[in-house]
This record gives C-alpha cells, structure tokens and sequence, in this order.
C-alpha cells in the first residue's frame, strides 16, 4: 500500500491477445487507473477506468419476461439462473439428447479448457469455436505435421532469426509484442517478406512485399518450395533424415514454377523466386501466417504448404525457428482439465461435422493426440482450439433440426451474431432455440436474443493462469485485482463459477471439487511444487538452465512415422489428399465467372485495427470519439469509376446481403479488391427489434456465406477472404446511423 492509501495489484489483461499483466491501483475499494503496458501502441489501458465503471456493464443476472428481441428483463439471483438454466438443459438432455445442447466459444479471455470439461461430463460434443478461422486450424495443421505445434507468439524466435515473412499478418494493431520484436531485428539486419493484397503496416516496412491475389497464398508457396528443391536450397540432412515424403512432395511441387504462379497469384515470377531465394539462404528463418490464411475457404492447403517450407530448409526445432517446446513437467495442462475421455464414444460421432471434416473433428483430433502424446506425455493445445463441431452445420441444425436438433446453447465470450458467417442463418437459428444463455460483459445483440444473461467478470475480477494453450512449458499467472461481487453495485461471476456452478446442478458435482478458481490452480500447480500465490509473486515460470535444441534426435517427432509429414499419413488416413495443392477459391472471377458479371469486386474482410477488438469496445466514447464509423478500403482508380469520393458511404452488397460503411482510399490494395471491417454494431442504436443495436447495418457478417458445400473440407473453415461484391454510394438520407 502506497502513502496515500493506494493498494497495486497485478492483474493480467486480456482486452486483446498477448496477455500482459498490469499494476492496478485501488483506493478505497475503487479503481483507479492501471500502469502503462508494456506494448507501446496498445490504447486500452489508458480507458481500464471508462471501460470497467462503464454504465452499460452487466450488473446482475437477467432473465427475459417478453418476447425474444423486446428487451424485456428482470433482475434474479445467481442461485435462480442456475437451478433454472440446469433444469431445461436436463429436460433437452431428456427429450433430443445431450447432444442437442451446443456452446460458442470467441476469443481467449476465458478459462477456455472448462466448457470441453463441462461438455464432455454432459455428453454433448458440439462446442462451436472461432478456433475454425483462428489459430485453431492452424494448430491442427502444425500438430499433424511436426507432433507438436510450435506456438507463433514466441517473442525469443522473433529475435534469432534472420527472415520473416508475414503471410496475411499485419502485427502491429493485432499483436504488437511481434511486431515491435520484428522492428528491432529488421534494425540488426533481418529481413521481412509480407504477402498482403493490402499495403499494410507490416508490408510498408517489408524488405519485399508480395502483393498476392487475395486466397492464392497456396499457390505462391508451392512455388517457393518449388524453386528451394529445383535451386538446391533446402536442407539435405534434416531432409534426408527427419523428413517423409521429400519425393512425393517433389513432385508436387513440379506442377507449381514461378510463371505458372504468377498466373494464379499475381506476383511476379522474379519476386517469387527472390522470397524462396531469401527465406533458405537466411536461415533459421521464420514464417508466420495469420488470419489472411486462416479466414480462406481452403486453409488447409496454405497452411500445410506453410509448414513444409520451413521443415524443408532445416528451421525445425532450432534456435530461431520453429522450435517444438513441449509442455511444463509437472503441470496439469487445460488438455489434462479437460477430460476427454469422459465422452461416450458413441457421441463423440454425433458431433456435428464429424463425417465431413474429419481433420478438426473428433476423429482428427484422436488420430493426431495419441501420437503427441506417446513422444510429449501430454497433449498438446486444447480440445477448444483444435477439435470442434462445424459452426456452420450446427447453426443449421438449430434452424432447421437438420441432421438432429440442437435446442439449446449457451453463449461464453462470443457474440455469434456478429462474429460468425451469414447473420440471417445465425439469426435464424438463435431465434428457433428453445434455451438461450448469454455470459458477457456488456448486452450484445446475440444476448438481446437470449433467455437468460448473465454478468460475466473481467480481466480484472478474476485470477488467471496462463501457459499459451499447453504449447510451451512458460506459465504466467496474476492474481485478482477487484471483487466480482459488491453489495448494491453488481454480482458477477467469472466463466469457473459459471461451469461448476451448472456442473454441480446437472450432476457432475464430484468433478468440481475445487470451490475457487485459486484452488483450482493449485491443484494444476501441485506437481510442480509451488502454489498459485506462489507463481503471481514471480509472474512467470520457465525451466532453468539451457533450452534444449533438435530434441527429435533423441524422441523422434510425435506422428505416425516419428518424422516431419511432408506427405501426412493422417490426411491420407483420413481420405484426404495427403499434399497441398492450390484450390480456386468458389467464389472468385476465374471460379464464378457469371457471378462475377454482377458482382466485378473481390471483397476481403478481418484486419485487425485499433482501438477495437472484434466486436468488443464500440461502448467506449472515447474510442468511438476517435474512431466513430466502420470504413472500407477501395482503390481510388475504382472509386473514380463508380463515382465515390473518399468519405462517402457506400453500400457493399454480396449475393447474401448488403451493409454500409465509409469509403477510405488505399492507392496500395488492387483495383479490383475491396476491404470491409468486421465486428461493427452500434451500442447507441435501440436495443428491441429490428434494431438489435444496429447488426444489420454496416456488420460483414451480413456479407458472408456459410454453405457447407463452401467450406475447407478438411477443416471446416469459413471464407472471410474472398467473395464477389460490388460497391455503389449510397445517399447520405438513406443511411440511419448517427453521422
């Protein structure tokens, strides 16, 4: 405690991704500020106060008394929420099944590992995650391949390599650890390729930027593989030793030279050559895909093409690569939490998708983990970021019943009506519920929905253990800074409360012995020798003495041939093609060509900009000060011919839909792409239908498709990237948001 009565907690912040802990500091029981974080671009921080005593902030739990979409509540007891929610969700159990009960999960602000734990205790196998088009194919991907996934946010790989590339990443709104790591190596000689269809900030400062058609990422990197064997870059002793399936991909790869890339891409052969050229001769080198790849229709492809490239040029394992750091010894991870094999196995087939995309789904997931675990000990990620039930499918399912119904859901750090493909299906679906419940910090428009909501506690009412998803033996931990409960103000509960508290009411109680979060992780922490308490003093834990390199000479890689796949013998299994190829996005001019008669542009959608998170924070005034209206990019060649002036509002319009937003120009995007932001609603907009604070209106959600017969098929992920659109203005009288 300071002279003037100020108590400094440390919390860890998770408004955004990188988790950083903060000083905060309390006086009489009220926050006061936090300290400045460590990331030197973040805004967040400086708003904790605004943001925290915000008067919109879930204060109790609410049940609805009116219709779905009037936003007609009243005021009830946790106890209350609890009895009732567990008591229908026994009754669908009951009538359809467990497997008729489904959870959406968002991004990682949560004690992710304890909605598969309650699932699995449950019986249902539906947890729908944005792990689909984030780093959850991602993870699949990198596990099948290697046996363990080497996680991209390590900073230290950052800073022994000697070339980047930045395949559909723009680090510096998203996560600015990386990008502000990259500019102090590019500072010492490393050198930065981007493939981007945007000038962003990370292509600006590149050393080359490879301006790509935007869902081709698959093709170009082929390419490069292909110039690294036929140019005899790659590295002939991991090869040679480490690698299987060196000759079939060779092959491959012979389909793919520069000139017929370019084609596809867009890039110039001579560019394409250059990177390949760059990233093997500069090694260890290091590439990082983000989003750009994960949102394409095809993910797989670019995915697989992206780990081959660095396994063939010796950057497995090493310092500066893409080391496999496996788990901390003594730790029970969030896989160990969330017992899997507590499934029957006769629901783990109903999990919804499980026949089309076998890869992400139980089957998948099964084949990869036992691998992993027989080389590691433990598992690998989370079931929650690797093994889910197709979003798509299962907003069906709730719409039309279709293979079987799904008749209740329960929302957790996610805004679904938001943040998951075509708005009218999701709309739809959550309508047709017979049991909707929503945790969150503020009444989103998929709460407006919902039968009950409830308070959740932030970042900074609830402890937090973090150990980047089982992939690194690192453990962070801060402790509590501010009571979840204050007579009189608010009664909210983080998501552990959350899940014992339904658990315990549908008869999973001997499974959540642990009546706090701090037991809890004791109990994870006990094998290692310390307690939670314990770890907050040092905020973090790593080893000591000397990494370890090349660990594979000794164990072998966790998959099936104990080497690096090339050629997977799990995709191979599981009836898919076993190397990458480049696939024709379905809807694209060269794909769709009668379509794209009508609709001539190419929309991408999904960078990252600040102040904003995905949909979070449009609450705040002062961001929205800052930052008031949605804008698209277009390139103002395109909008001289459409007659649109910058600042203009324009309707974007797909086959699915039409939103506004205002028009930006980007002399640096090609002239027939255009960029809309995502997660965009209006807070200020009326709560009751059809308003549902403006998610019709300028939300690309609206924009996107979910056809199951246009998804990865291995995967199951969603296109963001690549839809035809076209762009007009729109007059000013006709646009009803604020201006």
């Amino acid at each position: 405690m300071t002279k003037e009565g100020t108590v400094v907690k440390r919390a860890m912040c998770f408004w955004c991704k990188p988790r950083c802990i903060l000083d905060v500091y309390i006086k009489d029981g009220r926050l006061q500020g936090v300290s400045k974080s460590p990331i030197k671009g973040c805004p967040r921080w400086k708003r904790a106060v605004e943001m925290f005593y915000h008067p919109d902030r879930l204060r109790y739990p609410l049940k609805r008394v009116g219709d779905r979409g009037t936003n007609k509540w009243k005021q009830i007891t946790w106890d209350q929420a609890f009895d009732e929610i567990a008591e229908r969700l026994l009754e669908i159990k009951r009538e359809y099944g467990a497997e008729a009960v489904a959870v959406t999960a968002g991004t990682s602000r949560t004690y992710e590992e304890l909605r598969w734990r309650f699932l699995n205790l449950f019986g249902s196998p539906n947890l729908i995650s944005q792990g689909q088009i984030c780093h959850g194919n991602s993870a699949v991907a990198g596990m099948m391949m290697y046996g363990w996934w080497p996680y991209w946010m390590n900073v230290e790989k950052l800073e022994n390599a000697k070339c980047f590339i930045m395949d559909g990443r723009n680090p510096a709104p998203s996560h600015q650890t990386i990008w502000e790591a990259l500019l102090r190596r590019k500072k010492e000689g490393a050198k930065l390729i981007v493939i981007d269809p945007r000038r962003s900030k990370a292509a600006t400062d590149s050393d080359l930027w490879l301006q790509i058609r935007p869902g081709t990422d698959g093709a170009l990197l082929l390419s490069m593989i292909q110039v690294i064997i036929e140019e005899d870059l790659y590295d002939h002793n991991f090869v040679n030793n480490w690698c299987y399936g060196f000759d079939q991909l060779k092959e491959r790869v012979k389909e793919y030279p520069p000139e017929k890339a370019a084609d596809i891409t867009l890039v110039p052969a001579d560019q394409i050559r250059e990177a390949a050229r760059m990233f093997a001769t500069l090694t260890p080198s290091s590439i990082m895909e983000g989003m750009g790849v994960a949102h394409q229709p095809n993910s797989l492809q670019p995915l697989l093409a992206r780990h081959i490239i660095s396994a063939i040029v010796g950057n497995v394992d090493v310092k500066g690569g893409e080391e496999l750091m496996g788990p901390a010894p003594g730790f029970i991870t969030e896989a160990d939490i969330e017992l899997p094999e507590m499934m029957p196995e006769g629901q783990k087939k109903k999990m919804l998708g499980a026949d089309r995309h076998r890869l992400s789904t139980w089957e998948g997931y099964e084949m990869i983990q036992k691998n992993v675990e027989r080389v590691w000990g433990k598992r690998c990620d989370l079931m929650g970021a690797n093994c889910f039930a197709s979003a798509p499918l299962a907003y069906r399912a709730m719409a039309y019943g279709d293979p079987y119904p799904i008749k209740g859901l329960i929302t957790v750090s996610s805004n679904p009506m938001v943040t998951l493909p075509d708005t009218r299906m999701v709309y739809k679906a959550l309508k047709n519920l017979d049991l909707y419940v929503v945790s969150d910090y503020f009444m989103t428009p998929s709460a407006l929905l919902a039968d009950y909501v409830l308070p959740a506690a932030s970042w900074l009412e609830r402890p937090f253990l973090f150990n980047y998803h089982n992939t690194t033996p690192l453990l962070r931990a801060a402790e509590q800074a501010l009571p979840e409960v204050v007579p009189g103000e608010y009664d909210r509960r983080n998501d552990y409360q959350f899940w014992r508290g339904l658990g315990i009411r549908v008869g999973q109680e001997k499974f959540w012995p642990w009546e706090t979060v701090e037991e809890y992780y004791d109990y994870r922490l006990k094998g290692m020798g310390m307690t939670f308490k314990e770890l907050c003093k040092m905020e973090k834990w790593f080893p000591e003495g000397e990494r370890e390199f090349r660990k594979y000479e000794k164990t072998g890689f966790g998959t099936p041939t104990g080497k690096v796949e090339l050629y997977s013998t799990t995709l191979e299994s599981l009836g898919y093609d076993p190397l990458p190829k480049f696939i024709e996005p379905h809807e694209s001019p060269n794909s769709a060509p009668e379509m794209a008669k009508e609709y001539p542009l190419t929309l991408i959608t999904g960078a990252r900009f600040m102040p904003y998170f995905h949909s979070e924070h449009r609450q705040v005034k002062t961001f929205r000060n800052a930052y008031p209206h949605p804008r698209m990019e277009i390139n103002p060649e395109t909008a001289h011919e459409l007659g649109i002036k910058e600042g203009d509002w324009v309707w974007i319009e797909t086959a699915r839909g039409r939103i506004i937003q205002r028009c930006t120009y980007n002399e640096h995007i090609q002239a027939d792409v255009v960029h809309a932001q995502h997660g965009w609603w209006f807070p200020e907009m009326p709560a009751e239908e059809p308003w549902l604070h403006g998610v019709w209106i300028s939300n690309v959600n609206v924009l996107t498709g979910s056809d199951p017969e246009q998804v990865d098929e291995a995967l199951g992920s969603w296109s963001l990237r690549t839809m035809l659109c076209k762009v007009y203005k729109a007059e000013v009288s006709s646009i009803p948001i604020p201006l």
